[in-house]
């Protein structure tokens, strides 16, 4: 009879040891993530308050490091007052305008080239040699040769970042593609499906991985494209603001522009890892994903 009552009893027992379990794993990824938000707000904190306080004794001096309470008053002064150029606002637009439109040309172009590429080596072999003397080209050097052939206008900013955000995507998409299992690709073969439905339902499934990791450093390309574009020659644009700072001796206004651009890629940071973590949401954490990175 006592046997026959700890055979009922153990799935609650096990049941409540794995409820222990649970909760006592939850309680300690809250401690580790309030301890790495501390530690990045004490960080913030050593950095901004010792650069502040560097400037303010004279350590640093800032007329060319500027410090972050000017950073502070630049920003509110253009967001009461605007820029040189216009609203503040419109510039940050413009500037967003161009690296998004970059952003989604390269990201187009190189996930087609490279899973075309990836698919046909016949192709890949043709077409390789000149793919690697094009990278070879500091692309940001094209900047100028856009703006001489296409003028002042978001155009040349548009392509200048499509070309940086091209071959970001399309190496990672080549390489996506080769490392798919052959077997998958053979075995749908054996079942009829063409070669479309093979990319479609094998390849860049299985490449996805690759291209998603790809897109994280692709909009900081995008962002640099654009702002290089506007730097070289525009009529707006944060990338203009930063030259006009830069010409004025007004590190101040560099920093604030540089804060602006870091809360956009941020942003952007942030919905990227939105949309991997739902695109890809079968795939189990890697150690770096675990580690908060």
């Amino acid at each position: 009879m006592s046997a026959l009552t700890i055979s009922r009893d153990t799935p609650s027992l096990a049941a409540s040891d794995e409820d222990t379990i649970a909760a006592r794993a939850r309680k300690r990824r809250r401690r580790r993530t309030v301890a790495v938000w501390a530690a990045r707000a004490a960080l913030f904190v050593v950095i901004v308050g010792g650069w502040q306080l560097f400037t303010d004794l004279k350590i640093v001096d800032k007329f060319f490091f500027g410090q972050p309470s000017g950073i502070v008053s630049q920003l509110r002064d253009w967001i009461d007052h605007g820029t040189q150029y216009g609203s503040i606002w419109l510039q940050v637009w413009i500037t967003m305008k161009e690296a998004l439109l970059g952003f989604i040309y390269g990201v187009t172009a190189g996930i087609v080239m490279g899973v075309t590429l990836g698919m046909v080596p016949f192709l890949a072999r043709v077409v390789g040699p000149y793919i690697k003397v094009l990278n070879a080209i500091p692309r940001i050097v094209l900047g100028s040769i856009f703006v001489v052939a296409l003028g002042l206008g978001t155009t040349s900013k548009v392509l200048l970042a499509a070309v940086l955000v091209f071959f970001v995507v399309f190496f990672n998409a080549f390489q996506g593609v080769r490392e798919v299992d052959r077997n998958l690709i053979n075995n749908a073969r054996v079942l009829g499906a063409s070669r479309l439905q093979i990319a479609r339902h094998v390849v860049l499934p299985s490449a996805l991985t690759w291209i998603i990791a790809s897109l994280h450093v692709a909009f900081g390309f995008a962002i640099i494209g654009a702002i290089v574009g506007e730097f070289l020659g525009a009529q707006k644009g944060l990338g203009l603001v930063i030259a006009n700072s830069q010409n004025n001796f007004n590190p101040n206004g560099v920093f604030a522009a540089m804060v602006i651009i870091a809360v956009i890629a941020l942003t952007a940071e942030g919905l990227i890892g939105a949309l991997e973590r739902r695109l890809l949401a079968w795939r189990p954490p890697s150690t770096i994903e675990a580690g908060g990175i």
